[in-house]
Formats: C-alpha cells, sequence, structure tokens
C-alpha cells in the first residue's frame, strides 16, 4: 500500500507539499482521477480522489474518512542524546517510529558529543517511518533541550533514567515499569549521564533503571527501552 503525508487539510481537500506532490505525480505517475491513502499525522486516515497535479502540486478531494483502531497503551517520551554520528540517530527515530513512540526530545547532556541537528531532516525519517509502518500519527518532536530543562519540567507519572551505574540502576526497566502510567525513559550520550546529572533526575522522580547486562550504544539504548515499554504494555 503506498500511504501520503498530507498535513494541510480544509473543506475536504488535501494540499500536498511540494516533496510529497512530486513523489506523488512526478515518480509515482499519479493522475488526476486516481484514488490515494492519505495520513495527516494526528490519526487521521483518509482515502482521496486526486483532483488536480502539477510538477510540484497536488491535490485530493477526501472521499471518506478511514477508520482507525487504536490500542490503547500510556503515552510514551522518549528523551534522548543525539549521537555523534546522526545517521546512527537517524536510524534510532526510523525504528522506533515503527515500533511506536509518541514523543521523542532530543537531550543536551554535559558528554554530549553532538550540540547541534537539523530538525527538518529528522523529522523527514519519522514521516517516512510513519508511512512505512503504516501508522496514521507523527511522533512529536522538541528540538535539543537542556537536561535540566527536561528533568525540571516531566510531568509523566512514570520516569525512568537508563543509567549505567549498575550500583545505583540495579533493576531493569522491565522490572520497574508500571504499565499504566504514561512513560519518559531518558537515554544518555556515549559517555553516559554525568552522575551530577543522574543525582538531580533521581531527586526529581526519575528511577534508575537497567537495560540489560551488557554495555549498549546510545541508538541501541533507546530502542530497547522503546521495545521494551511496547512490549509490556
Amino acid at each position: 500500500m503506498q500511504l501520503f503525508y498530507v498535513s494541510q487539510i480544509k473543506d475536504r481537500l488535501a494540499i500536498f507539499d511540494e516533496e510529497e506532490a512530486h513523489h506523488c505525480v512526478q515518480v509515482l505517475r499519479k493522475r488526476e482521477g486516481d484514488l490515494v491513502q492519505l495520513v495527516d499525522g494526528c490519526g487521521g486516515w483518509y482515502e482521496a480522489l486526486i483532483t488536480e497535479t502539477g510538477k510540484r502540486r497536488c491535490v485530493a478531494a477526501i472521499q471518506r474518512i478511514v477508520p482507525q483502531e487504536h490500542p490503547r497503551r500510556p503515552y510514551l517520551h522518549l528523551a534522548v542524546a543525539p549521537t555523534k554520528n546522526i545517521e546512527r540517530t537517524e536510524w534510532l527515530f526510523e525504528k522506533i517510529t515503527e515500533i511506536g513512540v509518541d514523543e521523542i526530545t532530543l537531550l543536551l547532556c554535559r558528554h554530549s558529543e553532538r550540540r547541534q541537528v537539523r530538525l527538518d531532516r529528522l523529522r523527514k525519517v519519522l514521516v517516512s517511518a510513519m508511512k512505512q509502518s503504516l501508522q496514521a500519527t507523527l511522533p512529536k518532536l522538541n528540538d535539543l533541550t537542556p537536561f535540566e530543562k527536561v528533568v525540571h519540567e516531566a510531568n509523566q507519572s512514570g520516569k525512568y533514567i537508563a543509567y549505567c551505574d549498575s550500583e545505583i540502576a540495579a533493576h531493569e526497566l522491565k522490572d520497574r515499569l508500571n504499565k499504566s502510567e504514561d512513560t519518559l525513559v531518558l537515554i544518555g550520550p556515549e559517555g553516559d549521564f554525568s552522575p551530577e546529572e543522574a543525582a538531580l533526575a533521581m531527586e526529581k522522580g526519575f528511577v534508575p533503571v537497567s537495560l540489560g547486562p551488557n554495555r549498549l550504544r546510545t541508538e541501541t539504548a533507546g530502542l530497547v527501552a522503546v521495545h521494551t515499554v511496547n512490549l509490556l504494555c
């Protein structure tokens, strides 16, 4: 199934952005009168009839709303430090979107090796993964945010920090996770969280957890955390 992402819908007309229109019309050779499947990134799925095309323009009239079954699970927010090699972060974003995540925040930590990101590039990864996995909801993406701000403003009931110190993080996420709570998991940079950051998080109610006996790369840790929550909830 070919799925298109359209964020601009008004009066039952879906207006493709230039890139999506080019892909639809120039690459896939869709024409006026063709039926297409659309998602709006907010949970809406539509069947629409193309009414207007151009090199970088495509408009479709919505014919019907396709009912969606949304299995209820608690809200999942992953806050993760971007990797030095941004392609590893892109890989992580692709995989966790396919598995299921509601919100992603890029963490700026004391040991962070990357302090700049291109949000537009990362959003494209999320859109592509959403369509690939046949979902209608796009994860919310937050820009680089200081660790302290994320910790202070966290309002989830379930708050966890994945920490490499085995004496502090003596229990695995799967054993500490409350399946009925909205969840925020913090994943640190390659050099892990600093002791001061870990102490601040615990002071603010975050539970230190392990993601298993092996030392994991940042992107692997993020994937394991999202998979664990989805599997158990």
